[in-house]
């Protein structure tokens, strides 16, 4: 083995499915490693191989050893050739081009896809400063912007048949620009990252990709139609033609009309380019508010595309009435709903709320519920129980029959991890806060972490302190992390109000904020913490996968019946809060950590238990394995 091996390895987020991942990047380095975010190509321009032990050579050679080197497994599932196209992609904190929970559930998407050896390519943005990186001053959130260089990340650009740099025409009016691309690997998966930040653009359309979910709403359209159009002509330069495409979320929805033009420039009639069309879009919509969607001023819309849609021979009744409302906004998803074959929501619960609030368009969106990578967020300490106990469990990851043997396993066994991974979560937080004696490794931890929105209610549990005061000093402690959106005041205030509290007489020693929430903190707090709480206003959560990660790990939720919730609950793997507004649901939180919560914690049996039952009724259902076989029968197939 050599440098030049791992430089390769390090290319091939393929390493991201692995939970020994950051484990061995770290013993090339740790401090290096935790410096650069966790990003292996940085660390090995810095890594001289001679300085590591023999040891930890030998374990980096063995894996590179069963390292696939994107190689296909087969049968796949399908056979058609997919294109995924997304805003955002979240595979790991070394490639930050993601925001939240959407971002999460494509990077998981193009893993499984991978594994299952589907034929699938991926398309979105190259952002040169990404979401935003959190720091905490005083109580406030302040939104932070790095440049990301490309040459240490792990992509590599895309070369055209010229030998140079690819470069495509995006439409803008009366005039066109100039983007390029990059392309990461998951395996034999290519995702390919539009760019705009090149010399010969102007300074407006350079920022295009600077930032996710930044600027106005002119930066919005642009950057989806950068998405639509340009993925789909990017697709063309390269030669890839896709039998399927896939709109996760209404963001890509400009590839619709992309497609349109397209077919009647070959001399199709319009009615007769949309139902081609029709044929090969599939949608998947996340947001179960009307106000989620993304939304535009029509003549917005026609002076970015008119003219190259009238140059293909489409006039504006031809395409604008696909996706106009009846207040007169251009809506992205009513666009990519009328130019798909079938749609899907991302949970049972939000396919019903989706299915009224689209109703009025006559389509039926099906669910697919989400599911979690099985070894992406799964814990290394969680993978040895089950390379042990389990043996096969990879391959039988969607098997409940086979995971209904999860009720063998042994309770010292089972304790030993949850002692283990509590333990790695604390340390990693005392570190992070710089306080060596923060927490208790034997108590109770409770964790809530995620996008600070106010439906979330992040501050449900201070509802009645001095209640909530008794039951942490039984051994309860709680730690918090997430962002708010630069803009989102109200979400901000919130991310105040628990730093507030936690700097409370009452509360000081058992509650903290974990600022800088990424990838990484999502795998420690859902391995480690205990209980999973998510306490949002019902039906607000389309599908919450953050509570599926914790469960594959055997943590149980403590959680609204809200996502995916109402299909993972049966009683004996969590417990459900099943009031009907902010007090009762506060009622039945401190009761349910009272009783029921606390009782299990003080039970090791009861607990290891819990487990079992996370690891029976959660892992087989609530994985994105079985969640691309569903897409593969539902939608690519169909």
């Amino acid at each position: 083995m050599s440098l030049t091996d791992l430089h390769a390895l390090a290319q091939d987020l393929w390493w991201t499915t692995d939970p020994a991942a950051d484990r061995l990047w770290s013993s090339l380095g740790s401090d290096v490693y935790r410096a650069t975010g966790g990003n292996p190509v940085a660390l090995l321009k810095t890594t001289d191989l001679d300085d590591t032990s023999n040891e930890t050579q030998n374990e980096l050679r063995a894996w590179v050893e069963r390292w696939p080197r994107g190689a296909r497994s087969s049968p796949a599932p399908t056979s058609k050739r997919v294109a995924y196209f997304c805003m955002e992609f979240g595979i790991h904190e070394s490639l930050p081009i993601y925001s939240g929970g959407l971002g999460m559930l494509a990077g998981d998407h193009l893993r499984s896809a991978s594994d299952l050896g589907i034929d699938m390519v991926a398309v979105g943005l190259m952002y040169r400063q990404g979401y935003f990186m959190q720091r905490i001053e005083g109580d406030r959130q302040v939104a932070h912007y790095p440049t990301n260089d490309p040459s240490m990340l792990p992509v590599r650009p895309v070369i055209g048949a010229d030998g140079e740099p690819i470069r495509i025409l995006i439409p803008d009016g009366n005039t066109e620009y100039v983007a390029t691309a990059w392309e990461a690997r998951l395996g034999h998966v290519r995702l390919f990252l539009l760019d705009t930040n090149l010399p010969e653009n102007s300074a407006p359309v350079k920022e295009l990709t600077d930032r996710l979910y930044g600027g106005d709403h002119r930066t919005r359209l642009h950057q989806e139609v950068l998405l639509g159009f340009g993925g789909k002509r990017l697709l063309d330069k390269l030669g890839i033609e896709p039998d399927v495409f896939h709109m996760n979320e209404g963001h890509a929805a400009f590839l619709v009309l992309a497609l349109l033009s397209e077919a009647v420039a070959r001399g199709s009639a319009s009615e007769d380019a949309l139902a081609a069309t029709r044929s090969r879009c599939v949608f998947t919509t996340h947001t179960p508010v009307p106000a989620g969607h993304d939304r535009f001023d029509p003549d917005a819309v026609s002076a970015v595309l008119r003219n190259t849609l009238e140059s293909a021979g489409l006039q504006e009744n031809d395409w604008k009435p696909l996706a106009v409302t009846d207040d007169n906004a251009f809506c992205m998803s009513t666009l990519a709903i009328r130019g798909s074959r079938a749609i899907n929501g991302v949970s049972k619960l939000h396919a019903t709320v989706s299915n009224e609030m689209f109703g009025h368009l006559g389509v039926n969106i099906q669910p697919i519920t989400n599911g979690v990578h099985p070894t992406a967020w799964l814990a290394e300490a969680t993978m040895g129980l089950f390379n042990t106990h389990l043996p096969g469990w990879r391959d039988n990851i969607s098997d409940r029959e086979f995971w209904s043997k999860a009720s063998d396993l042994p309770t010292d066994a089972l304790m030993a991890t949850r002692s283990a991974l509590r333990g790695k979560l604390i340390e990693a937080i005392r570190e992070e806060l710089g306080q060596p004696d923060l927490f208790d490794p034997d108590c109770l931890t409770i964790g809530f972490a995620r996008r600070f929105a106010t439906y979330k209610r992040a501050t449900l549990i201070f509802s009645q302190p001095d209640r909530l005061e008794t039951i942490l000093a039984r051994g309860i402690q709680l730690v918090f992390a997430g962002k708010a959106h630069p803009r989102d005041t109200e979400g901000q205030h919130l991310i105040a109000e628990v730093i507030r509290w936690s700097r409370d007489p009452r509360f000081e020693g058992r509650l903290v904020f974990v600022p800088g929430y990424n990838p990484r903190w999502g795998r420690l707090l859902t391995q480690g913490a205990d209980v999973w709480l998510n306490n949002p206003r019902r039906p607000r959560e389309a599908s919450g996968t953050s509570g599926q990660k914790a469960a594959l790990n055997g943590n149980p939720n403590l959680s609204v019946l809200d996502g995916w919730w109402p299909e993972g609950a049966d009683g004996s793997n969590g417990w459900s809060i099943e009031g009907r507004s902010d007090a009762e649901d506060v009622e039945e939180l401190y009761r349910l950590l009272e009783g029921p919560v606390w009782d299990t914690f003080s039970s090791p049996e009861r607990w290891a238990n819990l487990m079992r039952r996370n690891f029976e009724t959660n892992v087989p259902v609530f994985n994105t394995d079985r969640m691309l076989r569903d897409y593969c029968r539902l939608m690519y197939d169909s």
